[in-house]
């Protein structure tokens, strides 16, 4: 028990990877597209959780059990 409670002591800061793709709409066409990621993972929403909004390709997703999320 001692050693699972150490393990939690370490700390792990959060960081961006830079990515060598630019993520893409999978239908430019249609007024609120997914997006594909460079990783090949294509967004779980079509709109931004947010705002409503159409996705924005700038913003990184948030990974919610390894899904994609998208966000404006």
């Amino acid at each position: 028990m001692l050693l699972a409670l150490a393990s939690c002591a370490e700390e792990h800061p959060s960081r961006l990877v830079a990515s060598a793709k630019v993520p893409a709409y999978v239908d430019p066409a249609v007024e609120k597209p997914l997006i594909r990621f460079d990783d090949g993972q294509v967004s779980l929403n079509d709109k931004c959780p947010v705002r409503k909004a159409k996705l924005n390709l700038r913003m990184p997703p948030v990974y919610v059990n390894g899904k994609p999320i998208g966000f404006c």
